[in-house]
């Protein structure tokens, strides 16, 4: 795969198509499998606030994973993206329910670097609380 847009057409600003994510504990089921991270906050309720958490998590790496989504769905090429880290600020919490928690993920290209790249700001945000700080992807354009 190659990224799918052009460097030249790309500005400081450019908006990149938000999108939001649900989250429900099936979702953290199937993420603690894949993962092996079976860590009972991501998973067990009574544990969770026991540990003096308001609730079940979401995995920080699961909640990583999918803002990127904003920018490989973008981009086109889960390749192109050179350079990617977080911070975490907030916990993603999910209820037991059949609606869990939504992670609403938007971005902007807020550099335009050298080599064809561009850096990529991400703003991730679950209940009204940011849930990732200083989110930044370096994507290698076409």
């Amino acid at each position: 795969m190659s990224a799918k847009i052009a460097y030249d057409t790309v500005e400081v600003g450019t908006v990149l198509p938000a999108q939001s994510f649900p989250v429900t504990r099936a979702t953290l089921v199937r993420y603690a499998g894949a993962s092996g991270d079976f860590n009972p906050i991501h998973w067990n309720e009574k544990f969770a606030k026991e540990v003096g958490l308001p609730d079940v998590i979401a995995h920080g790496m699961f909640t990583m994973a999918e803002a990127i989504r904003v920018v490989t769905d973008w981009v086109g090429d889960p390749g192109a993206v050179v350079e990617y880290g977080v911070r975490f600020t907030k916990p993603v919490v999910v209820p037991n329910d059949d609606q869990g928690a939504l992670v609403e993920v938007s971005g902007k290209v807020a550099a335009k670097l050298d080599d064809r790249t561009v850096r990529v700001d991400l703003t991730a945000t679950s209940a009204g609380q940011k849930v990732l700080g200083m989110s930044r992807a370096v994507v290698r354009l076409a």
